[in-house]
């Protein structure tokens, strides 16, 4: 059994912390420091890879950019025809322009297997470790596995079926890859439990995956139909699993939209399932700094934490904003489009209460000042605040002035198009920017869960979907809440999981849903229903070809 485990351990992890609530943190291990270790140890240690993997799907690059930059809320340009141009990846992505040798799509791919592949791992060498924990996270693992799998469905379009590490994996797709996932889900769930936090998977999350696979099912049965077929019995289980999480106390809406997003929101109570990220070396800020300037500093203590000019919202979905409460600025109308934290814009600030405003930024930014690699202090020794420009781009006379018009043209792609996503905290701990960042990255909330009831209610003609609507509006009490939605209607309702979850890396799984991916936005006109889902990576097909038909491309690529 110690064999098995040291063989399993070996190039992965352990932990140095307790168990119960905390996070699995991973050491790597060699061979020495393996010995002597308590069962408990080792299959903490076993366990630990499996969720570590999760920040790597979760990057930037990755799913954020399959989940939004595909989409009418997020866009990529050529910025400056200098930075992300990237072989025009991003441009493809936005337009379905999807080739199977993007680096996004197989980067996405190849850490998804690789969660699976770990789980499978974890799943053959617990059963013989003989501490109590052990059967927690076998069950954790199998929920793993079903997670990532989940993943691979919406994505790709298939799952992989395994049990055991030597053997090959078996392809599922459509209503049998459903029946796969659910099966796993509804096996672990009578084992796992509901107090070892939104890092790990509980109870709540295997409610909240199950409602979410549900709502999704029409779709996975026949990704490519002209229009999907959302059968009473899945919108009946939908809201079966969203009543269990609601009815079990375990859970809050979060009165202050934004710390849903602080650094510290580990601990908060509308989080079920996430990617927890604290005091984690494998931990990264890109939430937070992927979008801002390049000419925005978030951090005094340190210059190099600043921002990429990377992607904007769209104006399509930027309007759908402005429409829904004019003649009201939306920031003034509803707390989740934007929180002001910079109290001036110009003058002398206390390092230790600089903070820079969240959700949607547009228009002329003001924040820290750098100057030969330092920041400008009044005489005082307070921080200067003050108008900024792109002075790291080498163009000092072009002001951070976001504007509302992006698209790939030369004057659309151009620094400070855009208006700009700070929904995140930028992390206080992160030194680069890049790395270190605290926040867990949310996969299930539960806004998301009152949502999901209501929709699925909807999709029966219940008339009680809009309370689970303003339910949700009405809790952001911290600020002056959105007003209730007299009516509710399904495009309504995409409306709102829009003004919900921007961001958030649902907007391409509900687009596809509510029957919307195929629509035309900013720089994208293919209505190709085969784009619906994406390549797999020529280097997958590459890798099985020694097994003739086993791993066969999506249509369309």
């Amino acid at each position: 059994m110690k064999t098995k485990i040291l063989i399993t351990l070996l190039g992965f992890a352990t932990l140095t912390v307790s168990y119960s609530c905390s996070k699995l943190e991973e050491k790597v291990l060699d061979e020495a420091s393996v010995v002597g270790l308590t069962d408990k140890q080792q299959a903490e240690g076993i366990i630990a890879p499996v969720y570590a993997k999760l920040e790597d799907v979760f990057l930037h690059t990755n799913y954020f950019a399959l989940q939004e930059i595909s989409t009418d809320e997020a866009i990529l340009p050529y910025r400056g025809g200098t930075d992300w141009g990237d072989n025009g990846i991003y441009l493809q992505l936005h337009q379905h322009a999807n080739i199977s040798s993007d680096a996004n799509v197989r980067n996405t791919w190849n850490n998804i297997v690789t969660g699976i592949s770990r789980s499978v791992t974890a799943i053959n060498s617990l059963p013989s470790n003989p501490d109590p924990s052990a059967k927690l996270f076998l069950a954790e693992a199998r929920g793993m596995r079903a997670y990532y799998n989940l993943l691979m469905l919406d994505l790709f379009g298939l799952v992989f079926v395994k049990e055991d590490a030597s053997e090959t994996s078996k392809i599922l797709r459509g209503e049998a890859a459903i029946g796969y996932i659910k099966s796993e889900l509804l096996a672990i769930e009578p084992v796992v439990e509901n107090t070892t936090g939104p890092g790990r998977i509980t109870k709540g999350a295997v409610w909240g995956l199950l409602a979410r696979l549900h709502m999704n099912a029409a779709v996975y049965r026949d990704v490519y139909a002209t229009s999907f077929t959302f059968k009473t019995e899945d919108m009946d289980a939908a809201i079966d699993y969203c009543n269990k999480i609601i009815s079990s106390g375990q859970y809050n809406l979060a009165t202050d939209y934004f710390s849903l997003f602080n650094d510290n929101n580990h601990t908060n109570k509308e989080l079920i399932f996430a990617v927890d990220q604290r005091a984690d070396l494998n931990g990264h800020n890109r939430m937070a700094y992927f979008s801002i300037s390049g000419d925005q500093f978030p951090l005094p203590a340190y210059t190099g934490s600043n921002g990429t000019d990377g992607p904007a919202i769209t104006s399509d979905f930027y309007r759908t904003w402005v429409n829904a409460y004019a003649p009201l600025d939306p920031a003034g109308a509803d707390p989740r489009f934007y929180k002001q934290n910079l109290a001036q814009a110009t003058g002398c600030v206390d390092a230790a209460s600089f903070n820079m405003n969240r959700g949607i930024l547009r228009g002329q930014q003001y924040g820290l000042k750098r100057v030969n690699n330092a920041f400008l202090k009044c005489p005082d020794g307070k921080m200067t605040v003050d108008k900024l420009f792109y002075d790291t781009r080498s163009r000092p006379t072009l002001a951070v002035d976001f504007t509302e018009q992006v698209d790939f043209t030369i004057a659309g792609s151009n620094y400070n198009t855009g208006y700009r996503v700070l929904k995140y905290e930028f992390s206080k701990t992160s030194v680069s920017g890049r790395n270190f960042g605290e926040h867990d990255i949310i996969i299930l909330r539960l806004a998301d869960i009152y949502l999901m009831r209501a929709e699925a209610k909807l999709r029966k003609g219940d008339a009680t979907a809009l309370a689970d609507v303003n339910i949700v509006r009405a809790s952001r009490t911290a600020s002056t809440p959105a007003p209730p939605l007299p009516a509710i209607t399904l495009d309504l309702l995409f409306r709102e999981r829009g003004f919900e979850f921007y961001w958030e890396m649902v907007r391409r799984t509900d687009m596809i849903r509510f029957g919307k991916y195929e629509g035309t936005w900013t720089e994208k006109t293919n209505t190709d229903v085969r784009k619906r889902i994406f390549p797999i990576p020529q280097t997958a097909i590459d890798g099985a070809s020694n097994l003739p038909g086993y791993l066969v491309q999506n249509a369309g690529y």
